[in-house]
């Protein structure tokens, strides 16, 4: 058992040292603080509403340009070179955008299979608790508070962009000091103690990994990069193409799909927030209370 290891350090020092040593590194937070400081982004739909402005902006200026410039610069070879050119950016773009796309959904995935994992161990440590015996009940009532803690930082909190360090709430330390301080007096609690320890750990890890793996799937200079080739390709369309009422809602139809790809890029890259989040309630109520 001592080969297993857990994500909390323990140290033999005196309180004076302690606090000197805290001031001096900076703390190891399996939750994060609810006192720090946070960078505020603008969300999905307000990004993706500004998007679509640019594309709107990028549709205007290829109506004035269309209106200001002489009827021969907008034909013949000139209007071949643009229409080749917007061909090979709406290529790439479409490009990227597919592969935003895949990659975000990805990551969606990937962190809805982890809350389903922790969401499973919960409900095993829960059980190997039990089967340990009557002098774990404190300890299983303790696990029901460290889940709602846990399901409050990780969601509540997924709009803080933060690059903060963890640090353990009260109710983990003290969930983790009291596993170790078990005392098996049977083979089978010697064995059961030991899948407690090792469970424990693959919680905390993939915990870990959740916040490891927080952050933006579409950093926003590619965005404005992405933006920018969109908004030239709404440019040479209303460029060569004469103003109707038909023409004017196909382009508004076309921004509105090609904003819609952004705001689903940015929508599944926070997948504990917004309107395709991953539903807390599994691991919320994976426990049943101890009084029932």
């Amino acid at each position: 058992m001592g080969a297993t290891s857990m994500p909390f350090p323990r140290s033999s020092d005196g309180p004076q040292n302690s606090a000197h040593r805290i001031g001096k590194e900076r703390p190891f937070r399996l939750f994060a603080s609810p006192g720090v400081e946070a960078k505020k982004h603008l969300g999905p739909i307000a990004l993706s509403f500004l998007a679509f402005v640019c594309l709107l902006s990028g549709i205007v200026l290829g109506t004035l340009l269309r209106n200001a410039l002489p009827e021969h610069l907008l034909n013949g070879d000139a209007k071949d070179t643009v229409r080749l050119g917007t061909g090979l950016i709406g290529t790439i773009a479409a490009l990227v955008l597919g592969l935003l796309i895949a990659s975000a959904k990805s990551s969606h995935d990937t962190q809805s299979a982890q809350v389903r994992q922790m969401t499973a161990n919960f409900i095993m440590l829960d059980f190997l608790l039990a089967e340990f015996g009557g002098e774990t009940r404190a300890l299983r009532e303790l696990l029901r508070r460290v889940i709602v803690g846990l399901v409050d930082r990780v969601w509540h909190q997924s709009g803080l962009h933060d690059a903060a360090p963890f640090e353990p709430i009260s109710e983990a330390g003290s969930f983790n000091s009291q596993i170790h301080q078990l005392s098996p007096q049977t083979e089978v609690q010697h064995s059961l103690h030991t899948r407690i320890i090792k469970i424990t750990t693959e919680i905390w890890r993939t915990r870990l990994l959740l916040f490891t793996e927080k952050g933006e799937v579409l950093p926003i200079p590619f965005l404005v990069v992405l933006v920018f080739w969109l908004t030239i390709i709404f440019v040479s369309f209303s460029l060569f193409a004469q103003p109707s009422p038909m023409v004017i809602g196909e382009l508004l139809i076309f921004a509105l799909s090609a904003t819609g790809a952004i705001y689903l890029i940015l929508e599944l890259s926070q997948p504990f927030g917004g309107l395709m989040q991953i539903p807390s309630d599994p691991l919320r109520n994976a426990l049943l209370p101890l009084d029932r």
